[in-house]
């Protein structure tokens, strides 16, 4: 895989690392604050503590414009890119404070901006590695073409329907992970688990079983919230 400077993959790249970064740097620096190590402490303008979602939303509402309208090319280009990535990163790290309007933080409710930026970052790296899916390959007749991606986009819907979200959107990209959430169980409380799963069967003690289950990706997401995990 080759990035060449001003290309769109080398303006993911350096928008990925600037994410992925900014988000180790930042959850770092707020569980040092949050324990009273360090030099660090929280900003106030007077009595208003100002999130780092809004430095991240200023930074995305300027690398936005100057990329379209300004167009830069090669390094300049990627720096945008890099400054749009560290922007997303503080927004999203706070998700869950602007998804409840209220800073639940360090609360339970806090997990989802954990959920998020781990399946934006994934995202952006399956984005990275795969070509595009919905281009033609060469002999390929149309109404295969066709019924594949209707085939795809119904099993990345159902996947999405099972809670399994970061599945439903990566497999849009690879179609094989949308295959696979929709042979998964679906999550408690999901549109699929209500519709299908009726009280008292197999699958939905299965699927309630499972959701309690410690998993390598919660024991990620505890280590990196710095939270308990649920």
């Amino acid at each position: 895989m080759h990035l060449h400077s001003g290309t769109g993959r080398s303006a993911l790249l350096f928008i990925l690392v600037a994410f992925v970064a900014t988000i180790a740097v930042t959850r770092l620096i707020v569980r040092l604050i949050r324990s009273g190590r360090g030099p660090f402490g929280n900003v106030a303008v007077g009595s208003v503590h100002v999130h780092h979602l809004v430095p991240g939303i200023f930074l995305m509402l300027i690398a936005g414009p100057v990329e379209f309208v300004a167009v830069p090319h090669g390094l300049y280009r990627d720096v945008v890119a890099a400054v749009f990535g560290v922007g997303a990163a503080l927004t999203l790290d706070e998700f869950a404070l602007w998804l409840h309007l209220s800073d639940v933080y360090w609360a339970a409710e806090g997990r989802k901006s954990v959920d998020t930026v781990v399946g934006v970052a994934a995202l952006g790296g399956i984005g990275l590695l795969v070509s595009n899916p919905f281009s033609r390959q060469p002999g390929e007749g149309t109404w295969i073409f066709v019924t594949f991606l209707l085939l795809n986009c119904v099993l990345s819907v159902i996947s999405a329907l099972k809670g399994r979200i970061f599945l439903g959107l990566a497999g849009v990209l690879l179609p094989f992970l949308a295959l696979w959430g929709t042979f998964r169980l679906a999550y408690p409380d999901s549109p699929w688990f209500r519709r299908f799963y009726r009280e008292g069967s197999s699958k939905r003690a299965r699927a309630e079983r499972r959701a309690v289950r410690r998993t390598l990706t919660g024991r990620f997401k505890s280590l990196l919230s710095g939270m308990p995990e649920q």
